[in-house]
């Protein structure tokens, strides 16, 4: 078993964005397993900008009483909060890595939550940050996800 999987928020954008239908199938594959097998993880800052982006005009557009009960809904994955820690260790990430703010914060909070795995499209899949390992989940539609945690494990 491979662990806890950490889902970054284009990950359940897709899931609710019918305007791409492949993408949306494959987040729907990736999260049934991680909700079934109870491996999901994410983080406050996922749930803030899921609902942000899927109320915002021009987006998913749902309206702010469903997009919260889908955010509810996923508050029993476990999400990170966001310390002073949990700042300064994203500070350190960024500046060894050169990402992003935002992605460092993500990486430091999968890395806060014990998880081997960070799924999102907005890093190189197969992608090192010490224990963490990037896997982009439309990079490989042909391959179960069971398949591609599987194959991390060997």
């Amino acid at each position: 078993m491979t662990g806890p999987v950490f889902v970054d928020t284009n990950v359940f954008v897709y899931r609710h964005d019918s305007s791409e239908p492949s993408k949306q199938s494959r987040a729907e594959q990736w999260i049934e397993l991680l909700a079934h097998r109870r491996m999901g993880r994410l983080s406050y800052q996922v749930l803030q900008e899921l609902y942000a982006t899927l109320t915002r005009h021009g987006g998913a557009a749902f309206d702010p009483p469903a997009a919260r009960e889908i955010v509810g809904a996923l508050a029993t994955w476990q999400p990170a909060a966001v310390d002073l820690a949990t700042l300064e260790r994203a500070w350190r990430l960024q500046d060894r890595y050169s990402v992003s703010w935002w992605d460092a914060l993500i990486v430091v909070a999968a890395q806060i939550t014990e998880c081997r795995v960070l799924l999102t499209e907005d890093l190189q899949d197969g992608q090192r940050f010490d224990a963490v390992h990037v896997v982009d989940p439309f990079a490989s539609p042909d391959r179960a996800p069971e398949e591609i945690l599987a194959a991390l494990e060997a």
